[in-house]
């Protein structure tokens, strides 16, 4: 919401100041836009990571922060083609995490280099699907419902996600079973064109790291 007061802040005034000199200017508004997605990005990862610990996963773990990652990036898909991208990096994950599995290789930095590269796609992402709240004084309503859907739509896939990995441990042979949907709520049936298609496990290799599809993991 406000973000969408500072974007519709010159709307306000003019009726006070009568000119449109107080309409905000495109460093603002960018400014605004920006400032929303990364404080949007942040909550929901520490929600996320609530979530973890009530399941008794450690979040600041390398291979845990990506799993961290791949579940905002379920909880924010609404194409077809970002939802199976998002939930074959969580499928891929979850086994190997489930089976008592991490990456050596995958250092902080790497995790480091991997976080600033999805912030910055998730930052796309976030403001295609908003683009509603820089519509004039609509914005502020359209803006506050519009994140507070987003973040109950990652911790919507958070629990999902969580609990079928916490179930997977306990009984393996669930492991089987197909799993169609891990994504509640947002996007069922969307179209794509104003979706970002993201991979988190494909930005390591690119980065110079590890190739987690394919990487040897070793034991805890």
């Amino acid at each position: 919401m406000g973000a969408g007061l500072v974007i519709s802040g010159g709307e306000l005034a003019i009726p006070v100041t009568g000119g449109a000199a107080a309409a905000p200017s495109g460093p603002a508004v960018a400014g605004a836009i920006v400032g929303d997605a990364a404080w949007v990005l942040g909550l929901a990862s520490r929600s996320v990571g609530h979530v973890s610990l009530l399941y008794g996963y450690d979040p600041e773990e390398p291979g845990e922060k990506v799993f961290v990652m791949s579940v905002v990036n379920a909880g924010t898909a609404m194409s077809a083609s970002a939802k199976t991208a998002a939930m074959a990096d969580i499928s891929k994950l979850t086994q190997a995490l489930v089976r008592g599995k991490t990456w050596a290789v995958l250092d902080k930095s790497i995790v480091a280099q991997v976080s600033r590269q999805f912030a910055n796609k998730f930052a796309i992402r976030f403001t295609k699907q908003g683009l509603g709240k820089v519509v004039p004084l609509a914005g502020i309503a359209i803006g506050g419902a519009f994140n507070w859907a987003t973040l109950e739509s990652i911790v919507d896939a958070a629990s999902i996600a969580y609990r079928r990995r916490f179930l997977l441990e306990k009984y393996p042979h669930l492991a089987d079973e197909e799993v169609r949907y891990l994504v509640p709520h947002m996007g069922q049936g969307g179209s794509g064109g104003a979706d970002e298609v993201i991979s988190v496990l494909d930005e390591p290799a690119k980065l110079g790291g590890p190739d987690l599809h394919t990487t040897q993991t070793t034991s805890r």
